[in-house]
């Protein structure tokens, strides 16, 4: 700004947004059975080795795997799930719950809480995402598989 100029909170935010490309969108309904979380592993991978990224597919399975027990155990309705193929590929679960699940570091003795650990491991960036009819969880990894 112009040394003159007054001080005042005023900003001006940019944003482009631009749309996805339909064949790199791949959506799936969920029935809120346990025994469906395979079906989703399945449909991933298969997806994944249309679009070139076959690489992905385990770490991808395990991220829906625990993203859709989650959904599937804590949350009621329709639950869907997204994989979205851009600059990175982000994994999406959608359900009708508006509690978020919170990353917890399970005890040596614990049968379960482990799952977001995994996810925020395996994950390059993960977080929740609030809708009108609940929440998405989306997980987010580089195309290339990382190295650690």
């Amino acid at each position: 700004m112009p040394p003159d100029a007054r001080r005042d909170d005023i900003a001006l935010l940019l944003a482009r947004t631009r749309a996805l490309d339909p064949a790199r969108i791949a959506r799936w309904e969920v029935p809120a059975d346990p025994a469906a979380v395979s079906d989703i592993r399945t449909a991933a991978a298969h997806t994944l080795d249309a679009w070139g990224l076959g690489d992905l597919a385990c770490v991808t399975e395990l991220l829906l795997s625990e993203l859709v027990t989650n959904a599937i155990r804590y949350a009621n309705g329709p639950i869907q799930v997204r994989l979205l193929h851009d600059r990175t590929l982000i994994c999406e679960v959608s359900d009708t719950s508006s509690t978020s699940p919170h990353l917890r570091h399970a005890a040596t003795t614990d049968e379960g809480g482990r799952g977001l650990f995994l996810v925020a491991q395996l994950a390059q960036e993960w977080g929740t995402r609030y809708t009108d009819n609940g929440k998405t969880i989306w997980a987010e990894q580089p195309l290339q598989p990382l190295t650690r």
